[in-house]
């Protein structure tokens, strides 16, 4: 299902359903569209979900970091009138989620965090020396999955026509850097929102591992894996990713 972008103020977002708001933050070179089976079930089961498009590439360049996201995002929630959501985050979008969620606990109802970076960002802003060869570049958005399939044309082109625009190039590599300044291993003991961690066991951008210190961190969290699942399991095994998060959801009663 094609959802419609709105265009409010200074916001592009997507917004389907009624209920409790879930703000899904999307990773650096992810699309909104990489939420659609998110959207479509919870959406349609009581709760409103919303996807800004985040100012990765269009914020100026000494505001193209971490912290400045998780501010827009403070702006955004204001704007919609929010008084509690539930934040959703994949890879960078989780990172924004657990910053803003440090700055800013009291409308955060749940965390749900997946393939997020915040304690390990190797693999970020890395491996684009040979960017103009659409084969590697191919490769690389192929390594995020599990099951290679999942990187269609679409995601790959989308991919190689990012790396290979400058300005969006120099982008990534500063929120790479920003993403390695901004390691919340200090702050996570102190961070008390519940937190469902769902995490691919196949996931090689951000391994397993991750997952685990985050759990081992985070004082109010719960572990789910996904077996066969790289770094987006929300695209992956969307059946499953809904179903974890769902009982999840009821089992805190959001």
């Amino acid at each position: 299902m094609a959802h419609l972008l709105k265009k409010e103020k200074d916001y592009s977002y997507i917004e389907v359903g009624e209920g409790t708001p879930i703000i899904v933050l999307h990773g650096l070179m992810g699309g909104l569209s990489n939420f659609d089976a998110v959207t479509n079930y919870f959406g349609s089961n009581g709760y409103k979900v919303i996807i800004p498009e985040l100012p990765i590439y269009t914020m100026s360049l000494v505001k193209t970091n971490v912290k400045s996201f998780a501010n827009y995002l403070k702006d955004f929630i204001d704007f919609k009138g929010f008084e509690e959501v539930i934040l959703l985050g994949n890879s960078l979008g989780g990172h924004i989620g657990l910053y803003h969620t440090k700055m800013y606990p009291e409308k955060v109802k749940g965390l749900v965090i997946t393939g997020s970076s915040g304690l390990y960002e190797s693999a970020m802003g890395s491996g684009y020396t040979k960017r103009s060869d659409y084969e590697v570049i191919k490769k690389k958005a192929q390594d995020v999955f599990y099951d290679p399939e999942v990187a269609t044309k679409e995601i790959v082109d989308e991919v190689y026509a990012t790396v290979n625009d400058r300005n969006k190039l120099v982008k990534t590599l500063a929120i790479a850097k920003s993403a390695i300044r901004h390691n919340m291993a200090g702050d996570l003991p102190k961070m008390h929102t519940p937190t469902c961690i769902i995490w691919g066991k196949n996931d090689t951008v951000t391994p397993p591992d991750v997952a685990v210190e985050f759990h081992h961190l985070l004082p109010n969290s719960d572990l789910y894996w996904i077996d066969k699942c790289g770094h987006a399991a929300m695209m992956e095994h969307p059946e499953e990713f809904n179903k974890i998060l769902n009982n999840w959801l009821e089992s805190r009663q959001f």
